[in-house]
């Protein structure tokens, strides 16, 4: 893509309710494997509520996944380093990719409550 192709900032938003992740994770143990690397389950882990911050992560992906406009979610091609106010991104794979092609880079901002995590992806 030539620099005056370049696309327009884009967001991609998502929200999740955490208990029903906490439910799938619970019914299906390998599940989590695949969604998640092992950075994220240790950091997820290692919190008083693994599945609040496992969903905040989930949807963190498929923000980004929306933003970069790609065609399918292949969760472990986003993570998510960190947490708090020092959450940080690192792309593999189609969604490295991807970024690469429109020259953008990728922000991310997360939150939850008791019920509910969400997060918003920013392409700039």
């Amino acid at each position: 893509m030539r620099p005056d192709q370049r696309m327009k900032p884009a967001v991609g938003l998502d929200l999740l309710e955490i208990e029903r992740l906490e439910r799938a994770l619970q019914r299906r143990p390998g599940l989590a494997r695949r969604l998640f690397t092992d950075g994220e389950l240790e950091y997820a882990n290692s919190r008083a509520r693994p599945g609040q911050h496992l969903a905040a992560r989930f949807c963190a992906k498929e923000a980004v996944t929306k933003a970069l406009g790609l065609r399918a979610l292949v969760p472990r091609d986003i993570e998510v380093l960190g947490g708090g106010a020092a959450v940080g991104l690192r792309l593999h794979g189609a969604a490295q990719a991807r970024a690469e092609e429109l020259a953008v880079e990728v922000a991310i901002s997360l939150t939850h409550s008791r019920g509910l995590a969400g997060a918003v992806a920013v392409l700039g």
